[in-house]
């Protein structure tokens, strides 16, 4: 069990995702693994900024610790979303972790030049899909330390 988390206020963790199934799942993991966190989720591109942003109503919306980020989305894609993070000075230090399942070499480039912090491809195999989950957890709410603001 992780226990490193236990002591502390959960972790918030911004799920921006449209797949139903995808977001089912990766909360699935997140509990199986017993990560004491608090996740918030966003199915379009808009609503997410306007979560992250603190805007009508989502103004008492916390600021998220990760940001966990599909690339195909409605409304406002994954790209848009991630660049409006990257040059809000407010938003910028949260890490993104990009979630997709595009394996495009464009996309991986246009992501890292946006400042993404990682960009992972979604497996289709279903135990490989938590075990990406699970690292996650392990390398950005273990490992590293992350700005609090």
């Amino acid at each position: 069990m992780n226990t490193s988390h236990i002591s502390m206020s959960p972790i918030e963790i911004l799920l921006i995702e449209d797949n139903p199934g995808d977001v089912r799942l990766t909360a699935e993991v997140f509990k199986e693994a017993k990560i004491y966190n608090n996740m918030n989720v966003m199915t379009d591109g808009i609503d997410a900024m306007a979560f992250l942003r603190q805007k009508g109503e989502y103004i008492n919306a916390p600021r998220p610790d990760l940001i966990l980020l599909d690339l195909n989305l409605p409304k406002k894609d994954g790209r848009e979303v991630l660049a409006e993070i990257k040059a809000d000075s407010a938003l910028r230090r949260i890490p993104v972790v990009v979630l997709t399942t595009s394996r495009a070499e464009e996309d991986i480039l246009k992501t890292y030049d946006l400042h993404v912090n990682a960009y992972i491809t979604k497996p289709v195999d279903l135990e490989q899909f938590i075990g990406i989950v699970k690292s996650i957890d392990n390398f950005w709410l273990t490992i590293v330390k992350l700005p609090r603001s």
